[in-house]
């Protein structure tokens, strides 16, 4: 079975602050320069993020798969919450860039 204690602890603390409203703790996962691509658009450094969050519905994750990408890991998700589509299999979570702390690079695609 596919559980998030197998992704790296960075990517674990992601998926556990990412379903509830937005904290201080949440955004400290990010670099202040880092990249977020979501349904084709960037969000590049702290205020960009935050203002990405503000425009999206809190949603549940099931982790589906993780697997090793390169230098990154990728997370699939069936994601649930208040929108058209929901629950979407198959959502893909590309961390391209972190380390211990933070996250450099997220790239989420279907």
């Amino acid at each position: 079975m596919t559980t998030i204690a197998t992704a790296p602890p960075v990517i674990g603390r992601y998926f556990a602050l990412a379903p509830s409203r937005d904290t201080e703790e949440y955004f400290a996962l990010f670099a202040a320069d880092a990249l977020v691509e979501d349904e084709g658009r960037e969000y590049r450094g702290i205020d960009s993020i935050r203002a990405w969050r503000t425009a999206v519905p809190l949603v549940a994750y099931t982790i589906t798969g993780i697997e090793p990408a390169g230098e990154g890991v990728v997370v699939t998700c069936t994601v649930t919450g208040d929108f058209p589509g929901s629950p979407f299999a198959g959502l893909k979570f590309h961390f391209e860039q972190f380390d211990a702390n933070q996250v450099k690079v997220l790239r989420i695609r279907t």
